[in-house]
């Protein structure tokens, strides 16, 4: 396979698994909203604890705060080990080389959110774009800003 074929492959991939996981990470927020939440709630909300760090929608609505961090963080761990072994075809499994791939894959998250977030706060406050347009195309160029970073700062090939 040629190297632009190649790229086109690992590209697609990636952005496919990147739309499965947006939807897992919706699917995984509304289980939360609908049943996890009233469950974990209904049985163990005079908890103080479980009441103040999970059930209380003072200040903050925590099910949905606790909901999006557990969506995130499952999405998250899936998304890295197919971008592993499926679209970048590492075989690796050496722990000291994976903890060192994972740490460089969270922080490129962490840039590439702030990319989203600053594109779709500038489309959306200074160019007037509706909020979904915006939302699509900063989602869209932050995944290719961050294939682009695993492609040649994560998954590295052996030479």
């Amino acid at each position: 396979m040629s190297e632009n074929n190649a790229i086109k492959r690992q590209m697609t991939l990636y952005l496919v698994f990147a739309a499965v996981m947006i939807g897992l990470n919706y699917l995984i927020q509304k289980l939360n909203q609908l049943v996890i939440a009233p469950f974990i709630c209904q049985t163990y909300g005079t908890i103080e604890f479980f009441h103040i760090f999970y059930c209380s929608t003072e200040t903050f609505k925590m099910p949905e705060l606790i909901g999006s961090i557990f969506a995130v963080g499952i999405t998250y761990i899936i998304k890295f080990f197919l971008d592993k072994f499926i679209v970048f075809k590492k075989t690796g499994t050496e722990l000291k080389e994976t903890s060192i791939e994972f740490i460089k894959y969270f922080g490129f998250a962490i840039i590439t959110t702030i990319e989203n977030i600053g594109i779709q706060f500038l489309l959306t406050n200074f160019l007037n774009t509706p909020l979904e347009i915006s939302f699509i195309i900063a989602l869209t160029i932050g995944y290719l800003t961050k294939f682009w970073l695993d492609r040649k700062w994560v998954f590295l090939k052996k030479t």
